[in-house]
């Protein structure tokens, strides 16, 4: 019989990856991967601000990432610097200001290498409640969005003459993915994130014949991987994140192999 702790591991994992995948693909089709690397990485900054507080990380780390995205449209609209020169320096500098918050932390140990590669075996209940229920809000506004999301994806000009508002449609999968980013955390750590966000929709994308299809794809490539990583970690002794993320690449690179008639 499976033991609790990999019980634990195992729904947390699938449940992030049922999420990751659709999500997964709009950061593909946007190009917007480095944006969720720098979301990733200011990620750090809200779990040392959540213990200096006493406020719970994942509430905290929502809120830096929503509020990282929101300077980040403020600054895209001013168009003063390129968006990837406004995300490098985002990015690093969160990361680093995240780090120095938690050193001053007195009295306080916390394990830096579990949030950076994530610890997904010391996962409780509770925190499996939080990712479905969290997966859960985040799949109803793709559902409910996902005509629009497509759209202002495929073309801003379309969407502006539908009547739709690219930039505040870009915002809300900003805000969604940051929300992804706080549950993730725990699981696959702030440094590796991203990977599974696109990694298994750049897999899918070769076989999808629809976007609906691709989607789809790519949450069930999330969840092979999640289980091909939480198996060599515990058979091999593994870091379980980075375990996770090589399965993600090894399943990539075989759908670069495999033929597609």
């Amino acid at each position: 019989m499976m033991e609790e702790f990999l019980q634990r591991a195992l729904l947390g994992g699938v449940g992030l990856a049922l999420i990751a995948g659709p999500l997964g693909v709009f950061i593909v089709w946007r190009r917007m991967a480095y944006f969720g690397d720098t979301l990733a990485h200011s990620a750090l900054l809200g779990v040392g601000l959540g213990f200096w507080l006493s406020i719970d990380p994942t509430l905290t780390v929502m809120m830096v990432c929503a509020l990282i995205a929101i300077v980040l449209v403020v600054l895209q609209a001013n168009r003063e610097l390129a968006s990837d020169t406004l995300l490098g320096i985002l990015a690093h500098s969160t990361l680093s200001l995240g780090i120095i918050v938690v050193a001053f932390l007195q009295g306080l140990r916390v394990d830096l290498f579990a949030y950076l590669f994530g610890d997904i075996l010391a996962v409780s209940w509770q925190e499996v409640f939080y990712i479905y229920l969290i997966a859960a809000v985040v799949m109803v506004f793709i559902i409910k969005l996902w005509r629009q999301l497509l759209l202002s994806t495929l073309n801003a000009d379309l969407a502006i003459v539908a009547g739709l508002s690219p930039q505040k449609l870009q915002f809300i999968l900003m805000l969604l993915l940051a929300m992804v980013i706080a549950i993730a955390m725990k699981i696959i750590g702030v440094l590796l994130i991203t990977s599974l966000l696109i990694i298994p929709a750049a897999a899918a994308r070769r076989f999808a014949r629809s976007p609906e299809q691709m989607a789809v794809m790519a949450s069930g490539i999330g969840m092979i991987a999640v289980i091909g990583g939480l198996s060599a970690s515990f058979h091999f002794d593994l870091p379980t994140g980075p375990a996770i993320v090589v399965c993600a690449a090894g399943l990539f690179l075989l759908s670069r192999v495999v033929r597609v008639n």
